[in-house]
């Protein structure tokens, strides 16, 4: 494998990230919002599917609760 100076491979470093395309403030917002809105969507749903989930176990083993 080739040697890079350090300093050869940081300019190579920062050329690359001169390339990608960063994400303004609105679409980083947009974009957090939506996560923290399908985390909630999931956490129902789950809390949902494991109250069936009891209750399916609890009748068919005869627990009352």
């Amino acid at each position: 494998m080739p040697k890079i100076s350090p300093i050869k491979f940081l300019q190579e470093v920062r050329a690359e990230a001169q390339k990608v395309t960063w994400p303004t403030r609105k679409e980083t917002t947009v974009t957090t919002l939506m996560v923290f809105v399908m985390v909630f969507v999931a956490a129902i749903f789950f809390l949902l599917a494991d109250q069936v989930m009891r209750l399916a176990v609890s009748f068919l083993l005869g627990i009352n609760t």
